[in-house]
């Protein structure tokens, strides 16, 4: 069962987990709105500067807050602490924030069932009621009734601690499940008996980037980095292993199988088991993006590693396997990906053969019940195709609309799949598939209390700084009047090979059903055209990123579906680099900014946790003249200039973060503050005992949105909502 489960390497991306504030607008005619009034400069909590300077060939830069990335000390402590006093008696002001709050309380409260998986004698699936915290994993026999199998919300009192991945064996008899606490990416693995939840031996600790691969019934490999001196939670990562754990030993005797010496030094090492259990598969990689390959043969002893990609320029993940032929997802001499068969005994890459070939449209594939599953990427809306495992079309899939489509996947014995589908109108339906007939069946639908046909979305294209052409999905109320009024949220990533493809969720439904405009434009550096697209947005062409970001703003504003004064910006991660950076070179574009969790510092963010990894995507600034002068010509906490009336700002980051540190944020909010002209606020937000965004609870997702709204609406001169029709 893959509950949360994926490769070292995906968990390195900075999108996996990158959390996306959403934010609910209203539009005249939902709201009472009047010009806002004028209002004196807030008074910040005090921020000292120090006197580091670095040099970078010959360039002194001054970091006068280098003192906020000690996160461990107590003056960043109570640096936070005053940060966060400021900005919650700023929001307390906001008459209507409460009910904001209550009105995505009683949306968010429908139950939530996911997909099954069969392990041994049961169907495992998540569910959630409503409002828990953490979904709940329960299992079902055959015409019994459902049992609680594990529930997350009793890892710790708050629902801080969450379930990041459960792994059984092939016979379902064990598991091997993770926990996140406080949202950080070091994690803790525990063994249980299957049948009876009992918990075998002590858990293993400081994993981190990793999956869970079972080896028969006798153990499992997983991958880690040594703890690092200093803080865990900022200090530098930079060597992944790979472990296997022998059931019934310590986790100081686990052997090392990969990663070991300075020579085979990675980043990220990744491994899966074949279905079979004969060969280890492992990827090794230095950046997020390309991978080198390796398999082992289980079967033998004395088996080596047999190398089938040295280079680790291009991306691999295994997705099936027949005996001796695995089956791996690729974009090597195919950058809309390609699926091919590699046959064990005769490795060479002279001997590959494609099963799917590349096409015009990226491509991703999943497998079960003897089947492949090519779900394309059409403009950034799915299309799925079934083929046999040589590759025959069996059939084109009917999909119950435009939207994003996930699932197919299973083990070869299973003779019903299930999907899920989503667009921005429609909450997340899945179905039953039978993948001998092709007939496909609701299995569950969430009960939202709204209806989905009082919406649309448009899929238009418009045209970037260098006359490239990029979609943009937007969606709204039907009936809505584009005559420049409207509260508009521009949201985007653009980055690290990361598609925005439609989805559904209650936050941005508050938003629409109060009349504002949502829009997703599908930027340079994502990977909905494949990697050429990606690559056009990388590096020094990364100003292509926040190009098309600008044009999209422009596009709305000229179109009328907004103005200048009712355009909200908004990304998480990848994102908030792109908000921080946008904001900076175009602060008159848009009325309010909600950078979150951000890559912030350009200059340094290589050196925290696995930040070095992201070159690929950034580059780095010791890495040449003309990458340090490009770097710190777009790095959001170097461009804040004094005396500029930047957009209204809340900046948001989690204290345990430990994929993009907090002190990109720290770092930022510091210089708006110090420097800002006007009288635009310019604050943090810090969410105690989160992290990146997996895993945070309910309870906190629905406060950290209610905060983005009320601010958003505030500083559009919204002063009061309507009353509930």
């Amino acid at each position: 069962m893959k509950y949360f489960a994926v490769s070292a390497l995906s968990l390195a991306l900075l999108a996996a987990c990158g959390p996306k504030p959403e934010t609910a607008q209203t539009s005249p005619e939902s709201a009472v709105e009047t010009p806002a009034a004028p209002v004196a400069k807030l008074q910040y909590a005090p921020t000292k500067q120090g006197d580091v300077v670095d040099s970078y060939f010959e360039t002194q830069v001054a970091d006068p807050y280098r003192w906020l990335e000690d996160d461990r000390s107590a003056e960043t402590g109570e640096w936070v602490k005053a940060q966060n006093k400021v900005t919650f008696d700023y929001l307390a002001q906001i008459s209507y924030r409460e009910q904001i709050k209550q009105r995505l309380t009683e949306l968010w409260n429908y139950e939530k069932i996911g997909t099954p998986s069969k392990e041994g004698a049961y169907n495992y699936f998540s569910k959630n009621d409503g409002l828990q915290n953490q979904s709940v994993i329960y299992r079902q026999k055959e015409g019994a009734e459902p049992e609680v199998f594990l529930d997350p919300n009793t890892f710790s009192a708050d629902g801080t601690t969450s379930l990041a991945d459960l792994q059984f064996t092939e016979d379902g008899s064990l598991a091997a499940y993770a926990i996140s606490e406080g949202g950080s990416d070091w994690r803790k693995i525990r063994i249980i008996n299957a049948e009876t939840k009992e918990q075998l031996e002590t858990e293993l600790v400081d994993v981190k980037f990793s999956g869970i691969a079972w080896k028969g019934n006798e153990g499992f490999f997983y991958s880690s980095y040594d703890k690092p001196e200093g803080s865990e939670l900022s200090a530098k990562t930079d060597q992944h292993k790979l472990y296997y754990h022998k059931l019934g030993t310590a986790q100081k005797d686990d052997q090392v199988l990969f990663g070991a010496t300075e020579a085979e030094k990675h980043r990220y090492v990744g491994a899966q088991v074949t279905d079979d259990g004969k060969y280890l598969v492992v990827t090794a990689a230095n950046a997020t993006s390309g991978n080198k390959l390796f398999i082992k043969d289980l079967t033998k002893a004395d088996s080596t590693f047999i190398t089938l990609d040295a280079e680790g320029s291009s991306d691999y993940q295994l997705v099936t396997s027949v005996g001796d032929k695995l089956y791996f997802e690729t974009n090597f001499k195919a950058p809309n990906n390609r699926l091919i068969m590699i046959d064990a005994t005769k490795p060479s890459q002279d001997q590959w053969v494609d099963i799917i070939p590349e096409s015009k449209n990226v491509l991703s594939v999943s497998k079960g019940a003897g089947a492949l599953f090519a779900n394309y990427m059409v403009d950034a809306v799915s299309k799925v195709q079934q083929y046999d495992l040589d590759g025959k079309l069996v059939r084109d899939i009917q999909l119950p609309g435009v939207g994003s489509v996930g699932g197919f996947n299973g083990k070869t014995k299973d003779e019903v799949l299930y999907y899920s589908f989503t667009n921005y109108s429609t909450p997340g339906t899945s179905y039953s598939y039978n993948p001998k007939t092709g007939e496909s069946a609701v299995y569950f639908k969430p009960a939202v209390k709204f209806n989905s046909d009082d919406y649309e979305s448009k899929q238009v294209f418009y045209t970037s700084k260098d006359g490239t052409k990029v979609p943009m999905i937007i969606t709204h109320k039907k009936g809505l009047q584009l005559d420049g009024t409207n509260p508009t949220m521009l949201y985007g990533y653009g980055g690290f090979n990361v598609s925005l493809t439609p989805r559904f969720s209650v936050s941005n439904l508050v938003w629409m059903e109060m009349g504002g405009i949502y829009a997703v434009p599908n930027l340079r550096g994502g990977g909905e055209y494949g990697k050429e697209w990606h690559n056009a947005g990388i590096q020094l062409k990364k100003q292509n990123v926040f190009d098309d970001f600008i044009a999209a703003g422009e596009y709305l504003i000229a179109n009328k579906y907004t103005s200048n004064n009712k355009l909200a910006i908004s990304g998480g991660s990848n994102g908030g680099l792109l908000v921080g950076a946008v904001m900076t070179q175009r602060p008159d574009l848009m009325k309010v900014a909600l950078p979150a969790v951000g890559v912030l510092d350009m200059l340094r963010y290589h050196t925290f946790t696995a930040g070095a990894g992201w070159a690929y995507d950034y580059g780095t600034a010791e890495q040449s003249k003309e990458m340090f002068e490009y770097l710190k010509g777009y790095s959001p906490v170097h461009n804040v200039k004094a005396g500029v009336a930047y957009p209204a700002t809340m900046v948001t980051t989690g204290d345990h973060d430990d994929r993009v540190v907090p002190a990109h944020s720290f770092k930022f909010a510091a210089e708006l503050q110090a420097k800002a002209g006007g009288n635009n606020p310019q604050l943090i937000r810090i969410e105690t005992n989160a992290g990146h965004g997996a895993g945070t609870p309910v309870s906190k997702t629905i406060e950290q949105a209610a905060d983005a709204f009320g601010f958003t609406l505030f500083n559009m001169g919204v002063t009061a909502l309507p009353a509930a029709k």
